[in-house]
């Protein structure tokens, strides 16, 4: 994910650039309040994210604008943490979720 976001940082397409300052407000958003996004329920947490991730049993979805999703679960180690998945477009985040 650090990865993906670096290459995104560093690209120099403004829709890029426009992304990049979108997630830099959500990441700041959950820094402050991991659970400031809107719960997914269980039974709709799709089947791809409980195979790849099956340690993490809560799905969080963070409204971006331009119909950007930012998709996270919440942790605890000692203090609760937000553990960033993904972030997907519109036609991404129906496509994963089935809709």
């Amino acid at each position: 994910m650090r990865e993906a976001y670096a290459a995104l940082k560093n690209s120099r397409r403004r829709e890029d650039q426009h992304l990049v300052t979108l997630l830099d407000g959500a990441f700041d958003a959950l820094a402050a309040d991991a659970f400031c996004g809107t719960q997914v329920p269980k039974r709709q947490i799709p089947r791809f994210y409980r195979r790849r991730y099956p340690l993490f049993d809560n799905l969080w979805k963070y409204n971006l604008t331009g119909s950007w999703r930012l998709m996270y679960t919440v942790a605890s180690d000692g203090e609760t943490i937000a553990v960033v998945i993904e972030w997907l477009d519109h036609t991404g985040y129906e496509r994963r979720f089935g809709y």
